[in-house]
């Protein structure tokens, strides 16, 4: 599936993963291929995400996610990193 995490300032990443883990207000989340289509607001925390089996951590302030058709893309207005 594909992973996009955006800010207002660049693209920090878009490519393909095996799953992704986030933050959401009701607790952490993994998405995995054929997820079913989700709206998500995000809390402070952690993402962290499987890319090539090498596993990337990233802390951030909080945003969105949306999964559809095996894309995730994750709104952010800050990576702490």
């Amino acid at each position: 599936m594909k992973l996009e995490i955006i800010t207002p300032e660049q693209i920090y990443f878009s490519g393909e993963v095996t799953s992704v883990t986030l933050p959401g207000t009701s607790g952490l989340f993994t998405v995995w291929e054929n997820h079913a289509p989700l709206i998500s607001s995000l809390k402070e925390g952690k993402i962290s995400y499987t890319a090539d089996k090498n596993e990337t951590e990233l802390m951030v302030d909080g945003g969105f996610a949306e999964i559809s058709n095996n894309v995730v893309t994750v709104c952010l207005e800050l990576v702490k990193n």
